[in-house]
């Protein structure tokens, strides 16, 4: 069942909350990381920077799959809360049959322009051919990214969160299984690694649905399910739109990013490669606390205990302060031990090593602004003020790509290290202003909320 986070010492509730999902996220990320680690160790560093070139582009098919998938919890998640079973399966069949069809259009649209966008990115000579391989390969396989997250989106609907968790791991020890298989045994180089990660993503989510369909039998509705209602698919639609070009926008950002990188030598791209895994695997406890807090303050809109938010936020911010200590102090202690994971020690692995230790160390001290400013996005995104968020969200990208390219010629790669933390102490500024200028505890979030619910719809 869902859980119900009304009641109950809000800082268990958040951390118990949020460990399946920081767990799902971290495991989600070793995808990355192994590719990046085995193209490095076994086929040099032009392939872990060929891989990392293509990073920006597959996050932006990340973006959209997980944006839809978000747009579905919410109204499956209302649904199974309010036991209207009937309704609930006909908003999983809609969801799947647009997910699908979603996902075929994204893959014409990635086999037409993948290679434009590697060029587009300036990415350099040398890495352009793999870069563009690995892409193609990864463009065959959207279709099982897009059933992989929409499953997934309903297991979280549904109040279980350990489901996705366990075909999560189940698919990573895959992947590395067969990253090391095809690229350490058969020498097949970014395409093996583009290969791996297709298989293992694709039994992963095929099994996942499987299981959830034997699940969905176990749910006795009264009346038969409609196989497809438009009238929900516009209710999912409304939250999932502004969601996916949220996060699209992001990922154009980072391709903008991408393409100053790649202006540097194949040293400074997969040093940044490196990195960019590293952080994002260290960010994933933020986003899940930030995700935490967002469903924490919607379920308590809801429920007219609004001051309970206060104290989630304390617990949240008071989280994120230990944990951006305990990421601090890995990166200083082991920083070059992790980004030397990535790199063949035969080549120019000193030069790799030294670019993506600097990237950490600038970023890293700033970890817990990244981490409040997650929080009050959370809680904006839960109260939904989608204005106010996306506002935040687009000044920190603004601020990043702008100071990026503005500084990057004068000072070199660490301009585009130091934009980071500019976007995200600005944006957490602001983020904070739109919070405590227009408290969510004023009156009218709850009748407002009531009004636009899916439940009051028939």
């Amino acid at each position: 069942m869902i859980q119900d986070m009304t009641v109950g010492n809000p800082s268990r509730i958040l951390l118990g909350f949020s460990l399946p999902m920081i767990l799902s996220g971290m495991f989600q990320q070793l995808y990355n990381i192994v590719d990046s680690v085995v193209a490095g160790q076994f086929a040099g560093v032009n392939a872990l920077a060929a891989v990392g070139a293509s990073y920006p582009v597959t996050m932006l098919f990340i973006a959209v799959a997980t944006g839809a998938g978000m747009g579905s919890s919410v109204i499956i998640s209302q649904l199974f809360g309010a036991k209207e079973y009937r309704r609930m399966k006909s908003a999983i069949y809609t969801a799947l049959i647009a997910m699908t069809a979603l996902s075929a259009l994204f893959t014409l649209l990635g086999l037409l322009f993948c290679t434009p966008l590697i060029a587009l990115m300036g990415t350099p000579e040398v890495i352009f051919s793999d870069s563009d391989l690995y892409l193609r390969i990864y463009v065959f396989g959207i279709f099982f990214l897009f059933l992989y997250n929409i499953v997934t989106a309903v297991f979280n609907a549904l109040g279980d969160s350990r489901t996705p968790l366990f075909f999560l791991i189940f698919s990573s020890l895959f992947n590395v299984a067969l990253d090391v298989w095809f690229v350490a045994g058969f020498q097949m180089g970014v395409a093996g690694v583009a290969w791996a990660t297709f298989i293992a993503q694709g039994i992963s989510s095929v099994l996942s649905a499987l299981w959830l369909f034997r699940k969905l039998k176990r749910i006795e509705a009264e009346g038969r399910a409609k196989p497809f209602d438009w009238r929900l698919l516009g209710a999912m639609s409304k939250i999932a739109v502004p969601s996916i070009i949220q996060q699209s926008i992001v990922s154009i950002g980072q391709l903008g990013v991408q393409a100053l990188v790649n202006r540097f030598d194949e040293r400074v791209v997969a040093g940044y490669s490196a990195a960019i895994k590293i952080d994002s695997f260290l960010k994933v406890a933020g986003m899940s606390v930030s995700n935490a807090i967002s469903s924490f303050t919607a379920q308590n809109i809801g429920a007219g205990t609004v001051t309970r938010i206060r104290k989630g936020r304390n617990a949240a911010i008071l989280t994120m302060a230990v944990y951006s200590i305990l990421a601090v102090t890995v990166i200083r202690l082991f920083g070059s031990e992790i980004v030397g994971v990535f790199v063949d020690s035969k080549e120019s692995a000193a030069d790799v090593i030294k670019v993506g230790v600097e990237y950490l160390n600038i970023v890293g001290m700033f970890y817990f602004a990244c981490g409040v400013l997650l929080i009050f996005n959370g809680i904006l995104r839960g109260s939904g003020r989608v204005f106010a968020f996306t506002c935040a969200t687009m000044t920190d990208l603004i601020l990043r790509v702008s100071s990026a390219y503005l500084l990057a010629d004068t000072i070199g790669p660490s301009a585009i290290w130091w934009s980071i933390p500019i976007g995200w102490c600005v944006a957490m500024v602001l983020a904070g202003c739109f919070y405590f200028f227009r408290r969510v505890d004023q009156k009218g979030f709850k009748q407002r909320m009531a009004q636009e619910s899916i439940l009051g719809r028939q």
